[in-house]
């Protein structure tokens, strides 16, 4: 097997230069710093605490790059800032390949809340989309709900009373409750944690009666009977929970969908973006890996870097609008 992937690495890296040594001598010294790429481990961003989506996805990807790389891609949790400081890293990192991140679709909600000091589109270099989700609302089985009308019910007959969590303040499940409550009028109090995988724990615990997350981080839980599942927010029911309903049945024209990907700073070398796309796409491809993503609700995406840029920008300009209308105001 060891063998079969130093063969794979060579062919990559070597294929790679032999492509861009053919420009002429400019070219040639391309061609020979890509050779050496990568000569040191790669630290591989999540914005939040180990346990969430964005962490689980760079560990799965991770392993199988330390491989195909032949250098250790170690996964570095920076929670804070609702995933804008780790983000905020990862922008100011040096474009050499070295420094890439794994984000959620929190992020594309980062210039909506954050005072960034770059583009959160065009101050980056975007790489891949991994996948899409839906986000599922979910209760802790001790409340006494089990609807999205139930639960929009009970909670303007207890104002105050219902708290829920969300894996951080400006964080997409943050601002899609939001949109949840411009829509429904609903009444509760939003309790941020420091990561979808936190803000789990404290749901499960029953610190709080619920949450908007992910299905990569509640479905198992769902599945195993400790959460009761209300409502996803995408359009149509998920695949992997085809019995609960979709928001959008009880809340017309409620939409929000979730997602992942990898960028890495503005500037990225376009061989060692190619290099990270292709074998990214790849490994989601995998009989294994496409399992594993069913299994999470997770649809693959993939697809060339410019899809990645797009669904930044259209998310970008969403949140924009929905902060603007909830005159929501963040301090960090």
């Amino acid at each position: 097997m060891k063998h079969a992937v130093d063969v794979r690495r060579r062919r990559l890296l070597l294929g790679g230069a032999g492509a861009v040594a053919t420009a002429g001598s400019g070219g040639l010294c391309t061609a020979q710093a890509q050779s050496k790429y990568p000569s040191r481990p790669i630290r591989m961003l999540t914005p939040f605490a180990a346990g969430g989506g964005s962490d689980l996805l760079a560990r799965r990807i991770g392993g199988p790059m330390t491989e195909v790389l032949g250098q250790q891609v170690i996964v570095d949790n920076r929670p804070g800032a609702g995933g804008a400081l780790g983000a905020g890293l990862a922008a100011h990192a040096a474009p050499d390949g070295y420094t890439l991140i794994v984000v959620s679709g929190s992020y594309g909600a980062t210039e909506a809340t954050h005072r960034l000091d770059y583009d959160s589109v065009d101050g980056i270099t975007p790489i891949i989309l991994i996948g899409t989700t839906p986000l599922v609302l979910t209760m802790h089985p001790g409340t006494p709900v089990k609807s999205v009308r139930e639960f929009i019910e009970y909670s303007k007959a207890n104002p105050g009373k219902v708290n829920v969590a969300s894996a951080g303040v400006g964080t997409l499940d943050h601002l899609a409750q939001e949109f949840f409550k411009l829509q429904t009028g609903a009444r509760y109090t939003l309790v941020p944690y420091k990561g979808s995988g936190p803000a789990m724990t404290g749901l499960l615990s029953n610190e709080v009666s619920g949450s908007m997350t992910t299905l990569v981080t509640s479905l198992p839980h769902i599945k195993a009977g400790r959460l009761r599942a209300l409502g996803v927010t995408s359009t149509r029911r998920a695949r992997a929970l085809p019995e609960v309903p979709s928001i959008g049945e009880t809340v017309p024209g409620f939409e929000v969908v979730h997602w992942y990907g990898m960028w890495g700073p503005k500037g990225l070398p376009k061989d060692i973006l190619a290099l990270w796309n292709r074998e990214v796409a790849r490994i989601l491809r995998t009989s294994e890996n496409e399992k594993w993503l069913q299994d999470q609700g997770l649809e693959r995406a993939g697809g060339p870097p410019e899809e990645f840029a797009e669904r930044l920008r259209i998310d970008v300009n969403r949140w924009k609008k929905v902060v603007k209308e909830a005159r929501l105001s963040f301090t960090y």
